[in-house]
C-alpha cells in the first residue's frame, strides 16, 4: 500500500517515498519544558504518534526523536520567580511531560535530546554558520544573515522584502538586518550561560533542533513535523541553517498539525485560554481525548470544549459496548446456520477502507468513520440477537472476527483500548465497586436487582441469571417471590 501525504513544503500532497527505506528518519519539535503542557500539546504528540505507529504498521523501521528545549527565557524566568535553578524548573516539567506522554499512551521517541546536552554541537553549527558566511558576530551575539540565503521564505511562503518592509521593529545596533534571527546570545547577568568563541552566552532557538537532528539523524532527514504554528518562523530559520551549512535538502516531507483553538482563538498560555493535560486526565480516559483528536483530519483547526469532550466521551462508550456485548453474545443458545456469514466480507471490506483512509494523508476521520459503519451493523446483529434470544454459530464467530479486527487496528495504528479488556459489563460493573469499596453499596445491589427483573421481563433470562450468579459468587442471594425478588447477605 502506497503512502500520500501533504508537504508544507510544496504545498502538495505527495507520494511518500524515504531517502532510504525501509529506514524512516523523523523529528519532531518538543515542548519548551518551563509549565505543564496543554491540549495543543496533547494534539501534536498524538497526531505523530499515529503517524509512527502507521509507518511502522507499513512495515517501515522508523527512527522518532523528539526534543526538550531546557534552556530558554520563559524556563529563565519562571526560575526567577521561584527563585530556584533554571534547571529544577525544566526537570520538573519533563517529568510531567513524561508523565502526560505515559497517560496518553504516546510511544517513547527513540532519543529525547536536550539542548543543554548538546552545547558543542550548537556550537559547532554556529562556527560553520560563520565561517561560510551565512552568519556573523556582533557585540558577543551571532546573527544568521538571511540576504545570504536566497531561499528564505521557501516553506512559509513568504517573500523576504515584503517581510523586512513590513517588519514593526527598527534593526538593532547588533542587527543588519531587522530579519536576521539570533544564533548565539551574549550572557546576562544572573543567567545560565556556557563558553564559546564569542563569548559567554546561550543558544538561539533556531539552532538547537538543527544541530541535535545533525548529531542523531544526519544532514537530511524524512519528515519534520510540529505544530502549524512553528512554520514560521521557527522552521524557516532551520531549512536556512541547515540548507547553508550542507548544501543538501534538509527534511524531503515537513508535516505540520493544525492548531487548537477555543472559541476560533489559539489554545496558548500567554492568552490563559489553556486547558492541561493534567485536568483532561483527571475527568476522562485518555483514550477520549486521543479520540477526539483523531476524529478531526490532522492539518485542520481543532475547537476545543467540554461539550466536544462529553461528545467523545459517548462516542467512545458506543464503541466500548459493541466490543464488550460479544461476551453477553457467548451466552446465548447457538444454532447453525448454511454457508459463511456474509459479516465476515464487511469486516475485511472494513479494514481495506481503513488503512486505505489513512494511506491518503492519514484520513484518521475517515478512518473512524469506517469502523463506526461497522459498529453500526454489529448493533444491529447484537440487538436481534438478543431480541430472539439466541445467535448462530457462524454469526457469533464473525461478530467476535469484528470485534478483533477493530481491537487490533485501533489499538495498534490509533493507540486505543491498549487497557481493553473482553470481560462481562455486569462483572466491570461489579469488579469497579470492589475496588472503591471493598464490599458491595446496598444501593448498587438493589440496582442489579432492579436491572435483573426489568431483564426478566423482556425474557432475556441468560442475562437475569448471569446477575443471579456474579452476586451470589460476592455473597448475595436473591430470592424470586409474588411480591417481587428480595436479596439478602449470606
Amino acid at each position: 500500500m502506497s503512502l500520500r501525504i501533504y508537504n508544507t513544503l510544496t504545498g502538495k500532497v505527495e507520494e511518500f517515498v524515504p531517502v532510504n527505506p525501509p529506514n524512516v528518519l523523523i523529528y519532531t519539535c518538543g515542548v519548551t519544558v518551563y509549565d505543564d503542557s496543554h491540549v495543543g500539546h496533547g494534539r501534536s504528540l498524538i497526531v505523530f504518534d499515529v503517524l509512527r505507529r502507521f509507518l511502522e504498521h507499513l512495515g517501515y523501521r522508523v527512527r522518532f526523536l523528539r526534543n526538550f528545549t531546557d534552556v530558554d527565557d520563559k524556563i529563565i524566568n519562571r526560575a526567577k520567580q521561584e527563585c530556584t535553578h533554571f534547571m529544577s524548573i525544566a526537570n520538573r516539567y519533563i517529568a510531567s511531560y513524561y508523565l502526560d506522554m505515559e497517560n496518553l499512551k504516546v510511544k517513547p521517541a527513540d532519543v529525547e535530546p536536550r539542548v543543554t546536552e548538546h552545547l558543542p554541537e550548537i556550537i559547532e553549527v554556529i562556527k560553520g554558520l560563520v565561517e561560510k558566511g551565512y552568519a556573523y558576530e556582533s557585540g558577543g551575539d551571532v546573527y544568521f544573515s538571511v540576504s545570504a540565503f536566497p531561499e528564505y521564505g521557501k516553506l512559509s511562503k513568504r517573500n523576504p522584502e515584503e517581510l523586512e518592509a513590513g517588519a514593526r521593529v527598527e534593526p538593532s545596533e547588533k542587527k543588519r538586518n531587522p530579519l536576521d534571527f539570533a544564533l548565539w546570545k551574549s550572557a546576562k547577568a544572573g543567567e545560565p550561560a556556557w563558553a564559546s568563541p564569542w563569548g559567554p552566552g546561550r543558544p538561539g532557538w533556531h539552532t538547537e533542533c538543527v544541530a541535535m537532528i545533525f548529531k542523531h539523524l544526519g544532514e537530511t532527514i524524512d519528515i519534520h513535523g510540529g505544530g502549524l504554528d512553528l512554520v514560521f518562523p521557527h522552521h524557516e530559520n532551520e531549512i536556512a541553517q541547515a540548507e547553508a551549512l550542507t548544501g543538501k535538502p534538509f527534511a524531503r516531507y515537513w508535516v505540520h498539525n493544525g492548531l487548537v483553538t477555543v472559541g476560533g482563538q489559539k489554545m496558548s498560555k500567554s492568552l490563559g485560554n489553556y486547558v492541561t493535560l493534567r485536568e483532561i486526565n483527571s475527568k476522562y480516559h485518555p483514550d477520549i481525548l486521543r479520540l477526539l483528536v483523531l476524529f478531526t483530519h490532522y492539518r485542520s483547526p481543532l475547537d476545543f470544549s467540554w461539550e466536544k469532550m462529553e461528545e467523545t466521551r459517548r462516542a467512545y462508550e458506543r464503541l466500548l459496548n459493541s466490543l464488550e456485548d460479544l461476551e453477553l453474545l457467548k451466552k446465548l443458545p447457538n444454532y447453525e446456520e448454511k454457508g459463511t456469514h456474509p459479516l465476515f466480507e464487511r469486516v475485511k471490506s472494513a479494514e481495506e477502507g481503513f488503512f486505505q483512509a489513512l494511506s491518503e494523508d492519514f484520513n484518521t476521520p475517515q478512518a473512524l468513520a469506517v469502523v463506526y459503519n461497522l459498529i453500526s451493523e454489529l448493533n444491529r446483529v447484537k440487538n436481534r440477537a438478543f431480541s430472539e434470544g439466541k445467535i448462530s454459530t457462524q454469526e457469533l464467530q464473525a461478530y467476535e472476527f469484528a470485534v478483533n479486527s477493530i481491537h487490533k487496528n485501533l489499538k495498534g495504528v490509533f493507540g486505543l483500548l491498549e487497557d481493553y479488556k473482553p470481560e462481562c459489563k455486569v462483572e466491570k460493573v461489579v469488579q469497579r465497586e470492589l475496588e472503591a469499596g471493598s464490599v458491595l453499596d446496598d444501593r448498587l445491589i438493589e440496582l442489579l436487582v432492579e436491572v435483573r427483573s426489568l431483564v426478566r421481563r423482556e425474557k432475556v433470562f441468560y442475562v437475569a441469571d448471569l446477575i443471579r450468579e456474579k452476586l451470589a459468587e460476592l455473597g448475595i442471594t436473591l430470592e424470586d417471590t409474588p411480591a417481587g425478588t428480595k436479596w439478602k447477605r449470606q
